[in-house]
């Protein structure tokens, strides 16, 4: 019983006796912060800021000052950091939440000393290499820690990487490209599912995959690679067929109104291919409207039934 919410405590006082006394005591008890969470919250919210204002604060430093700095010095200061960040993940003081965010701030500023050291010695290397090299040194990290936002920035470093080895190294048709990133997207989306990992993460990832598979779709129906475009299209409307039947049946916003919206991209996609007079956009234009405005319809009268 743990895991009770505003709305199961009003569904029970709407189908009970409940006095609005005891109503009251149970939200205070089970819904309502107390003094002790907001406390939690707001040095968690200040550690966040203070350290995502001295990670900004850094690179400011080193791009107004680059050309008064010498080169050892440069790296020097973001080693130094980096080693300092990380110790103080080891004071036994510190709780396990204040320690992950701590790395996270540790692990941006690998970022930075990657960025340095290519800017300082000038390698030449494509900028696949940056994020390769950023992703493999913060693995272990990010393995250990199991902290939600640091799997999400490692989850940008791994894309950002594939994407650029793909546009710069391979010369992969872009069909291709979009259906690894949209089948490694949505495998992790599945993982964090069946983990029950934190919604924010989970439709983060989520987003993320819908959003290769729209662009594949538009890639596809625009320059219709046939070998990737007959394994690429079914594998996403069923997909979308799964994420639909899913969302009716847990009743959730998140599939309801994704799904959707991309379905429309898509479609408004297809019927641009086939002609862009000026009827066919006026046609498009009609579907969008009705569309959009059936998908937020549906969406305010499933939140209504909801909270009834």
């Amino acid at each position: 019983m743990d895991n009770i919410q505003r709305e199961d405590i009003e569904s029970i006082a709407r189908q009970t006796s409940l006095s609005q006394e005891t109503l009251t005591r149970a939200l205070k008890e089970r819904v309502y912060p107390d003094a002790n969470s907001w406390r939690k919250f707001l040095t968690l919210l200040f550690l966040v800021l203070g350290i995502g204002f001295s990670l900004a604060g850094i690179i400011f430093f080193f791009a107004y000052n680059w050309a008064d700095l010498h080169k050892f010095v440069k790296i020097g200061i973001i080693e130094l950091l980096v080693i300092a960040l990380t110790a103080l993940t080891f004071l036994p003081k510190i709780n396990t939440q204040s320690r992950q965010i701590i790395l996270t701030g540790s692990a941006v500023l690998v970022g930075v000393l990657f960025a340095v050291f290519g800017q300082i010695y000038q390698t030449g290397a494509n900028a696949y290499d940056f994020f390769l090299g950023w992703t493999i040194f913060v693995t272990l990290w990010v393995c250990f820690s199991n902290f939600a936002p640091m799997w999400l920035l490692y989850m940008i470093l791994l894309n950002t990487t594939l994407i650029l080895y793909c546009q710069q190294v391979t010369g992969w048709p872009s069909l291709l490209m979009y259906g690894i990133l949209y089948l490694g997207n949505g495998a992790v989306f599945v993982l964090a599912k069946m983990r029950q990992a934190p919604a924010y993460f989970i439709h983060t990832v989520g987003l993320a995959a819908l959003t290769f598979a729209t662009i594949g779709m538009i890639s596809g129906i625009i320059s219709f690679e046939k070998e990737y475009f007959s394994v690429f299209a079914p594998l996403v409307i069923l997909t979308y067929l799964v994420g639909l039947w899913h969302g009716v049946q847990t009743k959730s916003t998140f599939y309801l109104s994704a799904v959707p919206f991309s379905l429309i991209i898509i479609i408004s996609t297809f019927l641009l291919e086939m002609s862009n007079d000026e009827w066919m956009l006026l046609l498009i234009g009609i579907f969008i409207i009705i569309s959009v405005t059936l998908v937020v319809r549906n969406l305010i009268q499933l939140a209504k039934k909801q909270s009834s």
